[in-house]
């Protein structure tokens, strides 16, 4: 067994991106002024094994693809000033670049979601008698 394999559990790079999302979070809900950001839901953070970079996945509460379109673009813009946030609590030598990607998933789930039940009630309304069976 050699003495350099890495532990089977949580990774350096797994809590970096934690604390990224925290403290992101923090200061787009304290410190950014912009509006066009106010519902930013930060999702998911994932960080590349040399810390040179962190994949940030974000969602806006109760709005479209294209508000979360022109969010990213905010979010590309201000990346400077997030990522200097993020080096006065990180504890690294470097801190990663940023990089900001609108999160589909709530949006194609909701949509299977509807289809799902669209596609059962058409089950339904087909063989309405199929349920009473289910029942008995």
């Amino acid at each position: 067994m050699s003495r350099h394999r890495r532990p089977q559990g949580f990774q350096r790079t797994d809590r970096i991106a934690d604390q990224i999302q925290r403290e992101l979070a923090r200061v787009l809900r304290f410190e950014m002024k912009d509006p066009r950001v106010d519902m930013v839901t930060i999702q998911d953070v994932r960080v590349s094994r040399d810390l040179s970079f962190a994949d940030v996945y974000f969602t806006l509460l109760g709005q479209d693809a294209d508000a979360g379109t022109e969010a990213e673009a905010v979010l590309g813009g201000a990346a400077g000033f997030l990522r200097s946030a993020l080096a006065q609590t990180l504890n690294t030598r470097t801190t990663p670049r940023l990089r900001f990607h609108y999160d589909l998933t709530p949006e194609n789930a909701s949509r299977l979601s509807q289809l799902i039940d669209e596609a059962r009630a058409e089950d339904r309304a087909q063989s309405p008698d199929q349920d009473d069976q289910d029942h008995d």
